[in-house]
């Protein structure tokens, strides 16, 4: 049987989880598929691995030696695919036996342009959930004679148990995907152009959802297919500076800068402050945090916590210039924000 179905690996925020997530993939994947592994700048020991198992396997490795935004990677991979539907996961997910089968059932049985499954997150696997579904639109907000644009997003059932919420985790459809895994038909690609690179860390998912919605596509969630993405726990010195840039000030607020003027919405809406105020979050929770409270005997007051945070905007700062002086041809620098042609799919608040 000739595979129908292409899946893109692509590195999230991390290379430490490469092999266990690899084996994941084989061990659980019954229908047949073509695999493009994308590799950006992995250190020695993952590239080597890659290497060798693409030899072994026999999937293609597109291997460049600097790092790459995660759209970046994911539309390298695009380039490569010819089959129906393509699948992005991310290179820290693991997957449950009959992931794929069921995916696919769902896109054939509904048309659907896009199908997430049960998205979990950590150890134990399958336990606990960080998205089954959800929703993401713009909608116009009137006060009076003031009309707004704003983003409505919404995920279900996350951080909830999966044993608690069993009964209620049926297929549906909804309106929102993330890029730790989602299957996509080919085709939509033929229509909106590949995924837009200059969302270089945030919001990308949601662009991807409201370009899909804007020209008539439809998305599910299939609980029956179950990822889990592992966030890291100790982490890995070749990680680190990956991670700090793909989490970097810089990334974020060009990415939202970019996003609020491409889909016309206002500078003040709260859904931006509160990221603005949140820059270098995952930064913060995945050092500074553990070392404080190492170090406290598990506390880590606000008092220690804010300069600790300063310094490390300061360090993220420089990291980034370092960056794109020995990388200036990696990051695209925004292009004109294209506007969405109509409000037509807006609803009224």
């Amino acid at each position: 049987m000739h595979p129908n179905i292409t899946l893109i690996i692509s590195p999230r925020e991390r290379f430490s989880h490469t092999r266990q997530a690899l084996e994941s993939l084989y061990a659980n994947t019954e229908l047949p598929f073509q695999l493009v592994y994308v590799d950006g700048g992995s250190p020695r020991q993952t590239r080597d691995y890659l290497q060798q198992q693409s030899i072994e396997r026999g999937f293609e490795l597109v291997r460049t030696e600097s790092y790459l935004a995660p759209n970046q990677a994911r539309n390298l991979g695009l380039a490569k695919a010819t089959t129906e539907y393509v699948v992005f996961i991310d290179n820290d997910v693991e997957v449950a036996p009959g992931w794929l089968r069921h995916l696919v059932a769902c896109a054939d049985e509904t048309q659907a342009t896009a199908v997430c499954p049960l998205t979990c997150i950590g150890q134990p696997l399958g336990h606990k959930i960080h998205l089954a579904g959800g929703e993401a639109r713009i909608v116009l907000q009137v006060k009076g004679d003031d009309r707004q644009r704003r983003v409505h997003e919404k995920h279900y059932f996350v951080n909830r148990a999966v044993a608690d919420v069993q009964d209620q985790l049926q297929r549906r459809q909804c309106e929102f995907a993330e890029f730790h895994c989602v299957l996509v038909r080919r085709s939509l690609f033929d229509t909106i152009g590949p995924l837009d690179e200059n969302l270089l860390s945030t919001r990308e998912h949601i662009d991807f959802c409201l370009t899909l919605a804007r020209v008539g596509g439809t998305v599910y969630c299939e609980p029956a297919a179950v990822v889990t993405y592992v966030p890291a726990v100790l982490w890995q010195p070749s990680d680190l500076t990956f991670f700090m840039l793909r989490w970097s000030d810089e990334w974020e607020i060009r990415s939202l800068k970019y996003f609020r003027k491409k889909w016309d919405l206002p500078k003040k809406d709260k859904y931006f402050r509160k990221r603005y105020r949140r820059l270098g979050y995952r930064r913060h929770q995945a050092f500074i945090k553990p070392w404080v409270k190492q170090l406290l005997w598990g506390q880590a007051p606000p008092a220690v916590m804010r300069p600790l945070i300063a310094v490390d905007h300061q360090l993220n700062r420089w990291l980034s210039d370092r960056y794109y002086r020995q990388h200036p041809d990696r990051v695209k620098l925004p292009k004109r924000p294209v506007v969405p042609a109509s409000p037509a799919h807006d609803l009224v608040a």
